[in-house]
């Protein structure tokens, strides 16, 4: 079975892994959902994140971080540029979600980085996700 947007299939499932709780999550392994999941673990939204070879495609297991009393680290966890409709942002025109709070994870020609990554390197590209 093909899937269309294997990104969003990511972000569902860490969201419906969030609201009941879980402490790790299953994911399909592909480049960018690792790169995705580098940069929730650098920003510290997860605590660990690990490829597991199934003779596949392989499964990312992610390993999801709370607070002390139990809530989760992000309350919205958003796809912005889809398959019929990509979005791509300049440098300068990067969001900043919640004000520099939330994170804006970038696909560039230096790979998946957050949008303050990008901004060090000098670099936009398509915008994937806000994380919030």
């Amino acid at each position: 079975m093909s899937l269309s947007d294997p990104i969003a299939d990511m972000l569902n499932r860490v969201r419906n892994a969030v609201r009941i709780g879980t402490e790790r999550v299953d994911c399909r392994n592909s480049k960018v959902c690792a790169g995705i999941a580098s940069v929730l673990k650098t920003e510290g939204y997860i605590d660990s994140f690990a490829v597991i070879d199934d003779g596949r495609q392989g499964i990312l297991r992610l390993n999801l971080r709370y607070g002390k009393r139990g809530e989760p680290m992000f309350h919205s966890l958003r796809r912005s540029s889809k398959p019929g409709r990509r979005m791509y942002s300049k440098l300068h025109d990067l969001p900043r979600p919640l004000g520099g709070l939330g994170i804006a994870i970038v696909s560039t020609p230096k790979g998946v980085l957050s949008d303050r990554q990008a901004r060090e390197q000098h670099v936009g590209g398509e915008l994937l996700c806000m994380v919030e």
